[in-house]
């Protein structure tokens, strides 16, 4: 009798602890599922990234990785001496789209939103510019000094300005244009000094201004007012990128690609560079989708004037005073935009407390009218 009543027992204690492990493992299963609808949708992927990327985070990812890169290239260009910076892009968006194809074979890209949101039209020319940016930003380095190629940068913010005031209507404030301005003049004065060009690289990097302008805008846009990923939108433009690259090669690299010495070492180092290139490009569609076009080149001039100052201070380099003044002048330039940015982000009105706000306030505050025409949009 005894020996029943045990048994009975025992039974209920594992028929209780087989239900709670059903139910532990039912409630898994339905967060793993959720988790995975929200990966698997365009809205939900979009929101995982805004969640887990923000601006600092994305900002700082790139910082690394544009600094990385910078003397990978170096030794890619100067130390093996591969002379083909359009064969070097191509190489790049080959190896992202291989490692995106390997996220896509295992179900970890993110979803793009459906064809009607974007036109065909739009991914096609971001992934021409792309190219275009891309592929003269490399050429322009070979035949022109650094100094020139920052001096050539300058010129990517206003074009900016400009392009989003003709598409968007968007506006900048006057103390953002005069923070911009400080930030041009500190940076123009920081690489001075180093001012050698070719005339071939010359007129290359005055074409690789609208290009690299209309980029940053495309890619902010998309992903600001789309659905769009950093990943989902790189996984469709890579291609449109790599046929145009194609098309480039015979055009600006030099013949003998096939007399170069491909052996182990310098194809580790050729492929280090790429890795670090579909790095440069992930980071860079993040912090253009977390920030605008205008912030992601501000952290561009940041970078130079920290390397100019960093080479000063670390390795003993002499850039002379003027340059390291303006390097200094640049980054009180970039903090004060970048007060006024978060101090414009701190003013705007939450998500909740703007759904209470009357429709009429919200319009005027936000510039728009009710006739059917949009209102001017300051930055």
């Amino acid at each position: 009798m005894f020996s029943f009543f045990i048994r009975k027992g025992v039974r209920k204690i594992l028929k209780r602890k087989d239900s709670d492990a059903g139910e532990k493992g039912r409630a898994l299963e339905d967060v793993r599922a959720s988790l995975f609808n929200q990966f698997r949708s365009s809205e939900g992927a979009k929101r995982q990234q805004q969640r887990i990327c923000g601006p600092a985070v994305a900002l700082s990812f790139n910082f690394l990785v544009a600094v990385g890169i910078i003397f990978m290239n170096k030794m890619v260009l100067q130390t093996i001496k591969f002379k083909f910076p359009i064969l070097l892009t191509l190489i790049h968006y080959v190896v992202s789209w291989f490692f995106m194809a390997l996220l896509k074979a295992f179900s970890l890209l993110p979803a793009s939103p459906s064809s009607k949101s974007t036109p065909l039209s739009t991914l096609f020319t971001l992934g021409f510019v792309m190219s275009l940016s891309t592929g003269f930003a490399n050429v322009s380095l070979k035949y022109n000094s650094i100094g020139f190629y920052q001096m050539a940068k300058i010129a990517v913010t206003p074009s900016i300005v400009f392009a989003e005031f003709v598409l968007y209507r968007k506006k900048v404030s006057f103390p953002k244009a005069l923070a911009l301005s400080v930030v041009s003049i500190g940076v123009a004065v920081a690489t001075v000094t180093d001012l050698q060009f070719h005339v071939f690289g010359a007129c290359v990097a005055l074409a690789w201004i609208v290009p690299s302008a209309v980029n940053k805008i495309l890619w902010s846009r998309l992903q600001q007012q789309e659905n769009w990923t950093a990943l989902s939108l790189m996984w469709k433009t890579t291609p449109i990128t790599l046929i145009f690259l194609a098309a480039m090669l015979p055009c600006l690299d030099p013949p003998g690609v096939l007399s170069f010495d491909w052996n182990f070492s310098n194809s580790l180092i050729i492929f280090a560079s790429a890795i670090l290139g579909f790095l440069l490009q992930w980071s860079g569609a993040l912090a253009l989708g977390a920030t605008s076009a205008i912030s992601h080149v501000v952290l561009g001039q940041f970078k130079t004037c920290v390397l100019l100052l960093g080479n000063f201070y670390l390795f003993g380099s002499n850039p002379g005073k003027i340059s390291i003044c303006g390097a200094f002048t640049a980054i009180a330039g970039m903090s004060i935009y970048t007060y006024l940015n978060l101090r414009q982000q701190s003013n705007k009105p939450s998500p909740r407390q703007a759904s209470i706000l009357p429709k009429s306030k919200l319009s005027k505050e936000n510039g728009s009218t009710h006739d059917g025409h949009y209102g001017a949009e300051s930055v």
